[in-house]
Order: structure tokens, then C-alpha cells, then sequence
């Protein structure tokens, strides 16, 4: 019953097609073109670690900008995260390099699950008692108004069903992979969907489902997926994302059921992801790897000319936000196209 209501929920609309046509176009012109050396492609996935870090973090309500996630990345060797923030980025960004690093090994089951859950809040000092372990109590989706009011948005599984709905769901999805009947695609964006309907942790069911996207794209050959990032692109949709997650969990096991809003969100995020790869494909200089803004804020820099936030801030005529002045500076510090000179307030950069 249940893996008929899994394949029925699906509708393949020519839109849906023409998509995934696209993206498997992309992933074999990636797999057969690409001349990047070894070490930029390095670079670029410990760019994505943290740029996929800070994203999914945010996502979920933490407030740590990409600059700070790569400080706290480099620190940890001399000392412990300090504080929800710091513990949550830490704990995301040793799962990420996990997965990125040992993907043909790792396996889509319960206990790999379970296993991603505990590493992802390793250091979240306050998670300690119920991490790697299904939730014990309800977790409902409510929304508040300014008043403090609440509105329930969305009912989660109960927690005496997860294992079973969880079992369900893993059987599915290794069966559909195994036939090859179903597309991949769909096989992933309709168990991420389900995982995020029986929501079977107390905390981190965001950031994880994040992170099983990114190791079942990778297992199914998008080798991509490790040089952009797939959070980045999800923070910069968070609205689109939320939309779509709830039009199609308002039908979650009705004989409605129908989750092409939350296809066809899935899909043009790795569209749009395609589009930034091929960027890097197209690699000659470092700077076909900006975005506009980031370009705009590398151009600031002539011969010789160190520039702090606040000088740049002034040059754009606060066109462009502290935040994303400090996260594209982030950026061009990974490209290796300025250096940081000093720290804190001081903190001035220049051109190589």
C-alpha cells in the first residue's frame, strides 16, 4: 500500500521531464569535459563546506555569516565550538566533508541515518541525550505572527510510527534505485520529501535531509555536487522552498496526495545549480567564478589598494549589505584572488 501511495504521489509532467533532461545533460557534459587541476577543485570543495554550511545553519535560524563559519573551521584544531551557533555549524560541516570525502562507501539505510543525526550534533552540547535517536515527543510545524501567536502549519509522524514510516520510505527508495525504473531525481526529491513529512528527529531533520540530498545525488553519478553549493542556492530560494514544502505536505497521506510543487522546487535547484558548474567548467580565471556582486567588490581592488568592509561599504554607497560584502570578500579569500591581512575590526584585505 504504502509504495503504491510512494509512486502515485508523483506526476511526470513534460515540464518535469524537460528538467531532468537538462540536468542529466549537464551531468554528462561535467563527467567528460572538465580539466580543472586537482588542487582548485580542492579548493572549491572546501569553499562549498563552508558556503554549505553557513547556508543550511541559516536556514534553520542560526546567524553565523560564511567569514566567521570559515574562522570557526580553522579554529577547531585549538579549540571548541562555543554556543548553539557555533556547535551546529561545526557539527554540519564535519558531516558535509564526511559525505563529500566517502560517498561511494556510505550506504542509504537506517542505521547510516542514525549515524549522520549523532555526527551532525556532535558538539551540540544540548542535543547530547537525544541525538541519534528517533523522537520520543511530537514535534509540530507551528508559525508565529508578531503577537506570539501560533498556527499550526504542518503535523509531523507521531513517534511510535517513525521506524515503521522510515523502514517504508528506505525500502522504497533502494528498490526504486535497483529497478532504474523510476528516475533517480524523483526517487531522491520523493524520499527527502517523505523524510521531511515524518520529520523523525527532535532537532536537525533540516540540515540532514540536506545532507542525504547531497550523498544520493552524489551516489547516483551528479559529481557536481561537491563544487556548489546545493544550500547556498536553497538559502538564496528559502521562501520558494517553504512554499513549496507546504503546499505539498497539506496533502501528505490524503488520496490527494501529490508533491509536483515540491518536484519542480527540487529540480530547478539543481538546474540553477548546473548553471554555476558550468561556470567552473568554463574556468579560465578565477573571476568567472563571481557572482555579480562579488565581481562588483573584487573590481574595488586596483594595484595595491587594501580595503576593509566599511571603505568598500562606503565605495558601493551601501548599495550592497555589510553581510554580503563580508561573505563575498569570504569568497575571494577561497579563490585565492585577495588576502586578509589582520583580524577582527582590523581586518583589511588586498589583491594577489
Amino acid at each position: 500500500m504504502g509504495e503504491n501511495r510512494f509512486q502515485k504521489r508523483i506526476k511526470l509532467t513534460p515540464a518535469i521531464l524537460n528538467k531532468i533532461a537538462k540536468i542529466d545533460e549537464f551531468k554528462g557534459l561535467w563527467r567528460g569535459s572538465l580539466r580543472l587541476s586537482p588542487q582548485i577543485l580542492g579548493r572549491l570543495k572546501q569553499s562549498v563546506i563552508i558556503t554549505s554550511t553557513g547556508a543550511s545553519t541559516r536556514i534553520e535560524g542560526a546567524k553565523m555569516e560564511d567569514e566567521e563559519v570559515a574562522r570557526l573551521l580553522r579554529g577547531l584544531k585549538f579549540r571548541s565550538p562555543k554556543g548553539r551557533d557555533e556547535e551546529e555549524n561545526a557539527g554540519y560541516a564535519d558531516l558535509l566533508g564526511r559525505i563529500f570525502d566517502n560517498y561511494k562507501t556510505l550506504k542509504l539505510t537506517e542505521g547510516q541515518i542514525l549515524q549522520f543525526h549523532s555526527i551532525m550534533l556532535k558538539f551540540s552540547k544540548n542535543d547530547q541525550e537525544h541525538r541519534g535517536k528517533y523522537k520520543t515527543i511530537d514535534n509540530i510545524v507551528v508559525a508565529k505572527n508578531e503577537k506570539g501567536e501560533e498556527t499550526v502549519l504542518f503535523r509531523p509522524t507521531p513517534p511510535y510510527l517513525v521506524k515503521k514510516e522510515i523502514d517504508d520510505i528506505l525500502f522504497w527508495t533502494q528498490e526504486q534505485l535497483e529497478k532504474d525504473e523510476l528516475h533517480p531525481l524523483l526517487v531522491t526529491a520523493n524520499f527527502i520529501f517523505e523524510f521531511l513529512a515524518i520529520h523523525p528527529f527532535r532537532d536537525g531533520n533540516g540540515r540532514l535531509s540536506r545532507a542525504l540530498t547531497n550523498l544520493l545525488l552524489l551516489k547516483e553519478g551528479y559529481s557536481f555536487v561537491p563544487y556548489v553549493s546545493l544550500e547556498g542556492i536553497i538559502e538564496e530560494h528559502q521562501i520558494e522552498y517553504y512554499l513549496a514544502l507546504r503546499a505539498t505536505q497539506k496533502k501528505h497521506k490524503t488520496k490527494d496526495e501529490d508533491i509536483t510543487a515540491w518536484v519542480n522546487f527540487f529540480l530547478d535547484t539543481l538546474i540553477k545549480q548546473t548553471e554555476k558548474a558550468k561556470k567552473i567548467m568554463e574556468f579560465e580565471h578565477p573571476e568567472k567564478l563571481l557572482s555579480e556582486k562579488q565581481l562588483k567588490i573584487y573590481e574595488l581592488f586596483g594595484e595595491n589598494r587594501i580595503l576593509g568592509v566599511a571603505a568598500i561599504d562606503k565605495k558601493l554607497k551601501s548599495k550592497i549589505p555589510k553581510v554580503t560584502i563580508k561573505q563575498a570578500l569570504s569568497r575571494l579569500v577561497d579563490l585565492k584572488l585577495v588576502e586578509r591581512i589582520g583580524l577582527g575590526r582590523n581586518t583589511r584585505y588586498r589583491r594577489l
